[in-house]
C-alpha cells in the first residue's frame, strides 16, 4: 500500500474529511465507512474504486448534496474551506464549490445555453457587463462554444457533459468536482477536459476532486504524468484503500485494482499481469499481447480463462488466418443475413421532433429542418452487433430512437420487429420503485426465475429492494440493461450502455450483449469506447459529415486511417498498438476477450427472455 499523504494542516485545507461515514436508507451497510481526507488548495486527487464504491458520494458530501438534498445519515465531519457542510445549505457551498455530475442533464433548468450559464452569475450579482464574456471564456475552455445559442433540450449527452463543464469553472471555484467527466465525451471533448485541468490550475488553483475511468483517453501521450498527481482508492466496502502519489499508488495496487474490476492506464493493467513496468516500451509486455494474439487461435469465438495466464508462462499456439473483409460505401447497406430483424431506407433524421399532420401545414412555412444524418441504409440481421461510432452531436442518440420508433424519421422508412431501448440516462426508462419490481415490471409471475436470473447476472441481489432512483451511476445503469433483457425482443438497442461502468461491470455488461446475440437477437449500440467497441462488436458504422461514412467489418472500418480521422476517432494506446501490430482482424478480439477474462470469469448473463 501506497503511505497516505500527510502534512496538511487543517486550516490550509480546501477540503476536509475527518471519519466521515454515511448510510442509506434501507441499506444494512454504510456507502463510506470512516474515511479521512484532506485536499489542500491547487491539489488534484483521483478517486478510484470499482463501481458502489462510494467515489460520487464522497462528491456529494462535499457539495453538501448528502445529507441536505439526498437523505442519508451522516457521521464524522466534511468542511469546505474550513465551513461544515453538515451546517451550510447548498446554495452557500456552491459559492465555494463547482461541480460537473455524473448526469450533467438533470442540473440543467433554463431551455437555451447562454441562459443556463448566465443564471448563476446574476444570482452572484455579477456586472452584466462582464456576464458576456465570462460564459464565453468558460464555453471556450470547455470546448463548446459552439453550442451557446443551442437549446439544451437539444444537446446531446457529450454536448451536455460540455456545457456542465462550462458551468462547473464558471465562478472560478475553490472546489472542483468532477465526476466522470469523460463518460458521454469524443476525443476532442476528453482533450478538453485536460485543458480545463491545465488552464484552472494555472489560473486560479482550485482543489480538484476527479472520478474517472477512461484513465488512458484522460491521460492522453502523457500516460500515467498525465494524471492527477496524487490518486487515493477507495475499497468496495467505502474505505480508503491507500492515499499518496499517484504513480506509486497504481503500481502498488495495481493487482488488487486489476483483479476488483478497476479500470486502469494500459501501462498499470499490463504491469498487473507481467509484473513489468513501463507499458509497451517494455518488452515483456509486448510478448505477452503477441503471445495472446497466437495462444487465442485456438479457440477462436470461445473465451479461454487461462490464456492470459499461459501467455504469461510463454505458451503460444499458431495465429489462424482470414480473408479480407470488406467495407460498404457510405449509404449502402452492409449486407447480411436475407431478413433483416431492423432494416432502414433512405433515412433521413433531425433533432426536431416531426411536426403532426395537423401541424404540417404550418411547418412548411417555418424554416426548413437540418437533418442530422441522410439517406441511411442499413439491414442489421439476426446475432449481428453493431456498433455506432463518431463525435458528439453527430445523431447516434437520434439514430436510435428513431429505430427504436421513439422518434419519427424526417424521411425515409423503418421497418422489422420492434426494438427495446436501453436509454443513454437510465433514468429516463424507470417506471417502479424497487430495483426487482423494474426489472420484472409487466412480466408474469411465471417469469419470476428470468428475474432472479437477470439480478444475479448483473450483481444486483443486494439492491433488489432499493429504489432505483437512489442508486450509483453505474448501479443505474446494470438495472436499466437487466430490465430489458428480461423481456424477449428480437433486437436490442443500448445508448452509452457502457457508459459510467467500471471495468468489472463493462464485462458483465459486454458478456450480456453478446449472449443476447449468441441467442439470436440483434444488437446495436453506440460507444465512444474503441476498446469495447472491438471487444464486442462485429460490425461497425462510423457516422460523421451528416452521413455513414464507413459500415463494415469492426476491425477493418477502424484500421483505415482517413476513416478514423473523418470520425473523430482516436484509438488508446492499447488498441492503437493491435490495430498496427496483430494482421488477423479476429485475433485482435480475441486478444481483448482474453484481458478482459483475466480480471473475471466470464458472466454467465441470461438470455431468456418473456413477453409482456
Amino acid at each position: 500500500m501506497a503511505e497516505p499523504i500527510t502534512g496538511h494542516p487543517p486550516a490550509a485545507d480546501a477540503v476536509q474529511l475527518d471519519g466521515v461515514s454515511i448510510t442509506f436508507p434501507r441499506r444494512a451497510e454504510a456507502v463510506l465507512g470512516q474515511v479521512d481526507l484532506r485536499v489542500g488548495p491547487g491539489e488534484q486527487v483521483l478517486l478510484l474504486g470499482a463501481s458502489g464504491s462510494g467515489k460520487s458520494t464522497v462528491l456529494q458530501a462535499v457539495a453538501g448534496v448528502v445529507p441536505h438534498s439526498v437523505t442519508a445519515e451522516v457521521s464524522g465531519t466534511i468542511t469546505v474551506a474550513g465551513t461544515p457542510t453538515t451546517e451550510t445549505s447548498v446554495v452557500e457551498l456552491s459559492r465555494q464549490v463547482g461541480v460537473l455530475p455524473q448526469d450533467p442533464s438533470a442540473a440543467v433548468c433554463l431551455p437555451d445555453v447562454a441562459q443556463e450559464l448566465a443564471l448563476p452569475l446574476e444570482n452572484r450579482a455579477v456586472d452584466p457587463d462582464a456576464i458576456d464574456p465570462a460564459i464565453d471564456a468558460a464555453l471556450d475552455l470547455a470546448g463548446a462554444r459552439h453550442l451557446r445559442h443551442r437549446a439544451t433540450a437539444e444537446l446531446s449527452g457529450g454536448e451536455s457533459q460540455r456545457v456542465a463543464l462550462a458551468a462547473a469553472v464558471l465562478n472560478e471555484p475553490a472546489v472542483l468536482l468532477l465526476d466522470e467527466p469523460t463518460s458521454m465525451l469524443d476525443p476532442d471533448g476528453v482533450a478538453g477536459v485536460r485543458d480545463v485541468l491545465r488552464t484552472v490550475m494555472g489560473e486560479h488553483d482550485p482543489a480538484v476532486l476527479l472520478v474517472e475511468h477512461r484513465l488512458d483517453e484522460l491521460a492522453g501521450t502523457d500516460g500515467q504524468k498525465g494524471l492527477p498527481a496524487r490518486a487515493v482508492v477507495l475499497s468496495e466496502q467505502g474505505r480508503v484503500l491507500a492515499d499518496g502519489p499517484t504513480g506509486e499508488v497504481l503500481q502498488a495496487q495495481s493487482r488488487h485494482l486489476h483483479a476488483t474490476g478497476n479500470w486502469l492506464p494500459l501501462e498499470s493493467e499490463l504491469h498487473a499481469l507481467t509484473g513489468v513496468a513501463g507499458g509497451l516500451a517494455a518488452a515483456a509486455n509486448t510478448e505477452l499481447l503477441e503471445r495472446l494474439a497466437a495462444a487465442g487461435a485456438q479457440t477462436a469465438g470461445n473465451a479461454d480463462e487461462g490464456a492470459v495466464t499461459a501467455a504469461v508462462s510463454g505458451g503460444a499456439a499458431p495465429e489462424g488466418a482470414s480473408g479480407p473483409a470488406r467495407v460498404a460505401r457510405a449509404g449502402a447497406p452492409l449486407q447480411t443475413s436475407p431478413a433483416p430483424v431492423v432494416r432502414a431506407r433512405n433515412l433521413t433524421i433531425t433533432r426536431e421532433r416531426q411536426p403532426s399532420s395537423r401541424r404540417r401545414r404550418k411547418a412548411r412555412r417555418s424554416p426548413p429542418i437540418v437533418p442530422l444524418l441522410s439517406d441511411i441504409n442499413l439491414d442489421i440481421g439476426a446475432g449481428e452487433v453493431v456498433a455506432l461510432v463518431g463525435p458528439n452531436g453527430v445523431g447516434k442518440t437520434t439514430l436510435l430512437l428513431t429505430l427504436a420508433g421513439l422518434l419519427a424519421p424526417a424521411a425515409g422508412t423503418v421497418a422489422g420487429s420492434r426494438p427495446g431501448m436501453v436509454f443513454q440516462n437510465a433514468e429516463h426508462q424507470f417506471l417502479a420503485h424497487t430495483v426487482r419490481a423494474e426489472v420484472a415490471h409487466e412480466l408474469s409471475q411465471r417469469a419470476q426465475e428470468t428475474v432472479t436470473a437477470q439480478l444475479r447476472a448483473h450483481r444486483l441481489e443486494h439492491l433488489g429492494d432499493q429504489n432505483p432512483f437512489r442508486l450509483s451511476g453505474g448501479e443505474k445503469r446494470r438495472v436499466s440493461l437487466a430490465a430489458m433483457l428480461a423481456h424477449d425482443r428480437s433486437c436490442l438497442l443500448a445508448d452509452e450502455p457502457t457508459l459510467g461502468l467500471d471495468r468489472r461491470d463493462t464485462i458483465a455488461t459486454v458478456s450480456a450483449l453478446r449472449a443476447a446475440a449468441q441467442g439470436g437477437r440483434c444488437v446495436v449500440f453506440s460507444s465512444h469506447d474503441l476498446r469495447t467497441v472491438l471487444t464486442l462488436a462485429d460490425r461497425v458504422m462510423v457516422l460523421a459529415e451528416g452521413a455513414v461514412i464507413a459500415d463494415g467489418p469492426a476491425v477493418t472500418v477502424l484500421r483505415d486511417p482517413q476513416v478514423r480521422e473523418r470520425g473523430g476517432l482516436r484509438p488508446g494506446p492499447l488498441v492503437s498498438w493491435l490495430l498496427e501490430n496483430v494482421e488477423e482482424a479476429g485475433a485482435v478480439q480475441r486478444v481483448l476477450r482474453e484481458l478482459d477474462a483475466a480480471v473475471t470469469p466470464p458472466v454467465q448473463a441470461s438470455t431468456a427472455g418473456h413477453g409482456p
